[in-house]
């Protein structure tokens, strides 16, 4: 642990909060305040809690939450982090300036930058083609494997990374060898959150207020469109899969969260809207029954689903963020499984705090 940094960046509250709503009860073990304001990602790798603030990540060891390590490219020019994803040892983070980072994490717990995507190995074998590029606007012109707005999402599905960027665009990458292997216009308007199921269908949502579907049919290398979900009334700024892909669960700033089923003809069937959050959605994940919303309205939400027939319940409301909660993620504690003992779920906000909740039947 960084002692000078932790002191100086990072503060800990340690008075836990307790509260109990029917079976289940949370309580805030601990809260990491940063300096530098906006949290605009979590996410959590082996041990470790990644922290996306402004153009900077703080690494955080989750058995004692001390702070180990930060990445930066020290340029500020680079924007905020807006996703991060994992790939054995590799560490993708999506960025403002339109470019994705690979960084990887050493036995001494460091991290180091490793190249930037696209590559310069990749735009060198494609810049003298003028095949390879494609018109962005009237008149500038840029490589069909760039991204040209901020890229704002990631997700990684065996030895693909999938990135989805304001650009509308949806692009793949070989994550042996970080060539862009595909891009698609995939929406009308900027694109801002992807998830990827098991099976390796992917799911996109756009402020066009979209869903689209996309898989590999037969036996094609590229996706293809497979269906549109048009039931958001405004832009789409979440999604979330249940573990087995059947249930699909997307946000949108028109302040529901819509629960779709995955029926036996492989078609996506919305199934309820779920209504309670003040503002617009920010964040979702699932962890297994358990389906946990972050929102515009400074609270997380936690619904269990599966209880009864397409019934979903808010269980809970865990307060105390002052300002919008952009990100979440869960911790499986070990032995935890299926809420018959304690998980964590840790909250990012534009207060620039992280809240850690334990939540146990």
């Amino acid at each position: 642990m960084n002692s000078q940094f932790y002191g100086s960046c990072c503060e800990v509250s340690m008075t836990p909060i307790v509260t109990s709503v029917r079976s289940l009860k949370h309580r805030c073990l601990t809260t990491l305040k940063a300096l530098t304001p906006q949290i605009s990602s979590l996410a959590v790798h082996n041990c470790f809690l990644y922290a996306a603030s402004v153009n900077e990540i703080y690494v955080f060891d989750l058995s004692n939450y001390s702070h180990i390590d930060t990445l930066s490219t020290n340029d500020p020019t680079t924007g905020s982090i807006k996703s991060v994803a994992f790939h054995k040892r590799e560490i993708f983070t999506a960025h403002q300036d339109c470019k994705i980072r690979v960084w990887k994490l050493t036995p001494s717990k460091e991290h180091h930058l490793v190249t930037t995507l696209p590559t310069v190995k990749d735009r060198f074998n494609r810049f003298l083609f003028s095949r390879n590029y494609v018109r962005v606007r009237r008149h500038k012109k840029r490589l069909w494997i760039e991204h040209w707005d901020t890229v704002s999402g990631l997700a990684v599905h065996g030895e693909t990374m999938y990135s989805v960027s304001w650009d509308k665009s949806l692009k793949t990458w070989d994550t042996s060898n970080h060539r862009c292997l595909e891009s698609i216009i995939a929406h009308e308007d900027a694109i801002n959150t992807v998830a990827v199921s098991s099976d390796g269908t992917v799911y996109t949502g756009s402020a066009d207020g979209l869903i689209r579907v996309w898989g590999k049919v037969g036996k094609k290398r590229k996706h293809s469109l497979v269906t549109t979900l048009d039931k958001h009334k405004s832009t789409v700024n979440a999604l979330a899969l249940s573990d087995d892909g059947s249930l699909l669960f997307s946000g949108g700033c028109d302040r529901s969260i819509l629960a779709w089923q995955r029926d036996d003809d492989d078609h996506m069937k919305l199934v309820q809207k779920l209504w309670g959050h003040a503002g617009a959605i920010l964040c979702l994940i699932n962890v297994d029954h358990l389906l946990v919303s972050g929102s515009e309205d400074c609270t997380v939400r936690i619904w269990e689903h599966g209880k009864k027939p397409n019934g979903f319940d808010c269980m809970f409301v865990l307060e105390g963020h002052e300002r919008p909660v952009k990100s979440v993620v869960a911790i499986s504690n070990k032995g935890a499984g299926a809420c018959n003992g304690p998980f964590s779920i840790c909250s990012g906000s534009l207060d620039g705090e992280i809240k850690i909740w334990e939540v146990s039947n």
